[in-house]
C-alpha cells in the first residue's frame, strides 16, 4: 500500500465538521453583534447563544441556566474545582480525585493543595477503574468536592459515574466530573446521573478549539472564576465565542444524533486493530477491555521508545501518541500507565490510536501495515530487546 495520511489521534483532537462550519459562518462576518449589546443588530448574536445553551442542556438533561460557556474544557475544570473548594471552606477542606486524571483537574488539585487543602488521590484498579469500594474509603466528613472523570483520555475506562456521584453525595460532597474526553461518545444525562457539575471541550467532538462549558447544577455553592462584565450570570465574564459556542453546539447534536451507530462502527474498526497489534510479540492492551470508549485503542509495546514510535509513524503518514497530547515532550512515563500498575520501561512503550468520525478500514489497514515493520525497526536498534540480532519480532 502507497504512503496515505492517517490521522488516528482523535482524542488530541478532532476535525470540525462540516455542519459545525457552516453554522458558524454567519457570525464571523454577518452577524457579528456582542450579544451583551442591547440594540437590533446584536439580536441574532444573542438569539444564537441561547438557542446553542438550550440545545447543549438538552442534551445533557440539564436546564439552559445551568450551562456556562468557557474557553474549553481546561477552563471548565478549574473553575468547578476552584469555585466548589473555595466556597465551601467553612465545611472543611478536604477534596478527592482520582490518580489518572487530566493534568487539567491533578495540577488544580496541587494549586489547592499549596492553599492549605488536603487532597486524597483514590486509586484505580488494573483496568484503570475507580471502584465504587475505592471511593466510599477516600471520602469522609469534611470533604466538600469528588471530581472523577467520565473516560479516561488515555487509555478509554469509562467510570461508573452514577454510583462514584451517590457516593459523594452521600458524603455531603460536591460531584463534578471532567466529561471532555466522553461528551459527544457515550450517554450522559446529569440529572440521571447524580452529577452536580460536568466539564466538556468543543474540540473532542468535531467542534471547533478555544471554547467549551460547564454545567453547574442549580443551588451548587461555588465561587466565581473571572470577574468582568458579569455575563454568564456572573460566573464567567468575558464576551461569548458566539461563533465557536454555535459550532460547538451543532457539532455536539451531531455527534449525538449519530451517536449509537458510531458505536458499532468505530468498536468494530478498534477491535480490528486491537487484533493486529496483539499480533506483534510483546504487545498488550491497556484500559477496560469492554468499558471504554468505542474509537480509543490504547497499548504498550515491549522494548521500544514510545516517542520513537510516534515519530517513525509520523514519517509514514500516520498521525498517533503516546498518551495525552498535553504531555507530549515529556520524558516521564504516564501517570496514567503507573497507576494502573504498569513497570516504568513498559510504560514508556505507550501507544494511543484514537478514531473518529471519519476514520476508515482502509485507515486500520494501513496502519496495521506498517506498524509491524516499525516496530521491528526500533527493537533492532533497542539495547534491551532479547530477539535476534537482525530485530525480527
Amino acid at each position: 500500500m502507497e504512503k496515505r495520511f492517517v490521522y488516528a489521534d482523535n482524542s488530541a483532537t478532532t476535525r470540525v465538521c462540516d455542519e459545525a462550519v457552516s453554522a458558524m459562518m454567519p457570525f464571523f462576518t454577518e452577524e457579528y453583534g456582542n450579544p451583551s449589546s442591547i440594540y437590533p443588530f446584536a439580536s441574532e448574536s444573542k438569539k444564537a447563544l441561547e438557542g446553542a445553551r438550550k440545545t447543549v442542556a438538552d442534551i445533557l438533561g440539564a436546564i439552559p441556566d445551568e450551562i456556562i460557556f468557557t474557553g474549553g474544557g481546561t477552563e471548565a475544570d478549574n473553575h468547578a474545582i476552584c469555585g466548589v473548594a473555595r466556597a465551601n471552606i467553612k465545611k472543611g477542606r478536604h477534596i478527592v480525585t482520582s490518580a489518572i486524571e487530566h493534568h487539567a483537574v491533578l495540577h488544580t488539585f496541587e494549586r489547592l493543595k499549596r492553599e492549605g487543602f488536603e487532597i486524597t488521590y483514590v486509586p484505580v484498579d488494573e483496568n484503570g477503574v475507580v471502584t465504587p469500594e475505592a471511593l466510599s474509603a477516600a471520602v469522609k466528613p469534611g470533604t466538600t468536592l469528588v471530581s472523577i472523570m467520565a473516560a479516561n483520555n488515555e487509555i478509554g475506562t469509562i467510570q461508573p459515574i452514577a454510583e462514584l456521584a451517590r457516593i459523594a453525595h452521600e458524603a455531603g460532597a460536591v460531584f463534578h466530573t471532567d466529561a471532555v474526553q466522553a461528551a459527544g461518545h457515550i450517554a450522559i444525562n446529569v440529572r440521571e446521573m447524580g452529577i452536580d457539575m460536568l466539564s466538556l471541550s468543543g474540540h473532542k467532538f468535531n467542534g471547533p478549539k478555544g471554547v467549551g462549558l460547564l454545567y453547574v447544577k442549580k443551588g451548587t455553592l461555588a465561587q466565581r472564576f473571572m470577574e468582568g462584565g458579569g455575563q454568564e450570570k456572573g460566573r464567567r465574564s468575558g464576551t461569548e465565542n458566539v461563533a465557536g459556542i454555535v459550532g460547538m453546539a451543532k457539532a455536539l447534536e451531531i455527534s449525538v444524533a449519530h451517536m449509537e451507530a458510531e458505536a458499532v462502527r468505530l468498536g468494530a474498526l478498534r477491535k480490528k486493530l486491537e487484533a493486529g497489534i496483539l499480533a506483534i510479540p510483546h504487545t498488550r492492551l491497556t484500559g477496560h477491555p469492554e468499558n471504554r470508549l468505542p474509537g480509543l485503542c490504547s497499548c504498550v509495546i515491549e522494548y521500544i521508545e514510545g516517542e520513537s514510535l510516534v515519530l517513525m509513524l509520523g514519517l509514514n503518514g500516520i498521525c498517533a501518541s503516546t498518551g495525552s497530547a498535553c504531555s507530549t515532550g515529556s520524558l516521564d512515563p504516564s501517570h496514567v500507565l503507573m497507576a494502573i500498575g504498569l513497570p516504568h520501561e513498559v510504560a514508556h512503550g505507550s501507544l494511543r490510536l484514537s478514531l473518529g468520525r471519519y476514520s476508515t478500514e482502509e485507515d486500520v489497514d494501513y496502519i496495521l501495515e506498517k506498524l509491524p515493520e516499525i516496530v521491528k525497526t526500533l527493537r533492532a536498534m533497542s539495547p534491551v530487546w532479547p530477539g535476534n540480532s537482525d530485530g525480527t519480532l
